[in-house]
């Protein structure tokens, strides 16, 4: 029921109270006059008081009516102001922020009641906006890191987790949620459990998946936690790296070593006949050139690498390099029996590249094709292929198994170790020829049937675009 109508039912019974209480006070005055006047006349009394008191209801239903009236018409004025005051209170609670008392509620109880609402409105407003501002702050904090952040409240609920969280994690579900969804690690949910209970978790390392991530735990004032999640797993990968590639340079190394330290030994003997002297130094020399084939790629790749060479690319005849890579290589492909040939396609004859990273990109790639075909041929080519020329060169040797290819630009990675070393390779040729082709933003591919042949290319975009690996 509204205020006005509660003031007007309110005035309804006070007014019916006050009218009956003067009714019966008049009749009875007016009774008790009549029957001490005239004794002997009660009819006529009777019917004189039943006529007054007609005379007297119809009197005070009037006045009653017209009280009831007024009092509508002086409710109204007062009530309607609370009313809105009350509607405004109702939708602040309700979180509406933007309801204000109106302006023509001014002066006395009422109007400072609704200035002080408006304050009160106003500051909330404020406070809210500020709320929300810092809330924006911190999300964007947040999900500006390259650490996961995960907070999980007093009962064991993420409350908050950023996108690098959820990647690391593979968790898409909508905050608040369990904390019984992230990975069931033993070290994970030791720490979160140490830091509920309100002491420091030291940093220590987690598995998740084929990941391993470096985890730091604390506790929030008030109950909870905050975790941070760093992905170790590309530091673990060169670190991985790093031991590969000391052992494999340390094994590339000892065994020319070994052979010349023991011909060294050898040459020693001052009986040793000439002709067996002038093998043994042959075969140091042999051994040493091999080492510093092997200096001389190391120093490439890490030139390349390093930033310290940017290719400087030129419109250059692909025949002609062909002819420049052959040449050297031709006595030893005739004794073999394998042939040297050219397959430039049409349009692909002018490629622009780096003239020293074309010739290096197809030494390496004719080189290695040689080096594992004892018949057939070796055969370099060149076409156009998706918005860019595919230079490369395909063999008909021992091929190589599907479960090497994803692996073969790697350095010092061998499929066949043995054989690759007799042949005289460094293992690094072809993770030249990929860093070469990537410099100049494109890439390298390589497919392969043992039995039947290889077949390895660099692609190299028609728009050539430097790469520089000393941002990277």
């Amino acid at each position: 029921m509204r205020l006005a109508q509660r003031i007007v039912v309110n005035s309804f019974v006070v007014a019916t109270l006050l009218v009956g209480i003067v009714l019966f006070a008049v009749e009875r005055r007016v009774t008790e006059r009549v029957r001490a006047e005239e004794p002997t006349a009660a009819a006529s009394a009777d019917e004189f008081l039943a006529k007054v008191r007609r005379d007297i209801v119809i009197a005070g239903l009037a006045a009653l009516l017209v009280g009831v009236a007024l009092a509508q018409v002086l409710a109204a004025p007062v009530a309607r102001p609370i009313e809105e005051l009350r509607d405004v209170a109702r939708g602040l609670a309700a979180g509406d922020l933007t309801q204000r008392p109106s302006r023509a509620i001014a002066g006395g109880e009422v109007g400072d009641l609704a200035e002080a609402l408006r304050r009160l409105a106003e500051q909330l407003e404020a406070r809210l906006q500020a709320l929300h501002g810092e809330e924006a702050l911190l999300v964007a904090l947040t999900e500006s890191l390259n650490e996961g952040v995960i907070a999980v409240d007093a009962r064991q609920r993420v409350v908050r987790i950023n996108e690098t969280a959820r990647q690391l994690l593979r968790l898409r579900e909508p905050v608040p949620f369990p904390a019984d969804f992230l990975p069931r690690d033993r070290t994970l949910r030791e720490a979160m459990a140490a830091v509920l209970s309100g002491s420091d978790a030291v940093p220590d390392e987690v598995r998740v998946d084929d990941r391993t991530l470096s985890l730091t735990a604390r506790p929030l004032p008030g109950g909870g936690a905050v975790l941070a999640l760093y992905d170790l797993t590309p530091v673990r990968r060169l670190e991985a790296v790093r031991r590969d590639f000391v052992a494999n340079v340390s094994h590339e190394l000892r065994t020319p070593l070994t052979v010349i330290g023991g011909f060294v030994e050898t040459l020693q003997d001052e009986e040793l006949p000439p002709e067996l002297r002038r093998q043994f130094l042959a075969m140091c020399e042999g051994n040493v050139r091999r080492m510093q084939r092997i200096v001389d790629d190391l120093l490439d790749l890490s030139r390349i690498e390093s930033g310290g060479w940017v290719p400087n690319p030129i419109d250059l005849d692909i025949a002609a390099v062909a002819a420049e890579v052959f040449a050297p290589l031709q006595t030893a492909a005739t004794a073999k029996g394998v042939v040297l040939r050219t397959e430039i396609g049409a349009d692909a004859g002018h490629l622009h590249i780096d003239p020293t990273a074309a010739r290096q990109i197809l030494s390496n790639l004719a080189e290695n094709a040689l080096r594992h075909t004892t018949t057939g041929e070796v055969v370099l080519f060149s076409q156009i292929d998706e918005g860019g020329t595919r230079i490369g060169v395909r063999d008909t040797g021992t091929g190589i198994g599907a479960e090497h290819l994803p692996r073969i630009f790697e350095r010092f990675y061998r499929a066949d170790p043995g054989r690759s070393r007799e042949a005289g390779g460094t293992g690094l040729g072809l993770a030249i020829v990929r860093h070469l082709a990537e410099s100049h933003g494109g890439s390298v591919k390589a497919e392969s049937q043992p039995g039947v042949g290889t077949t390895i290319s660099a692609w190299i975009p028609r728009d050539v675009a430097s790469t520089d690996y000393s941002e990277g």
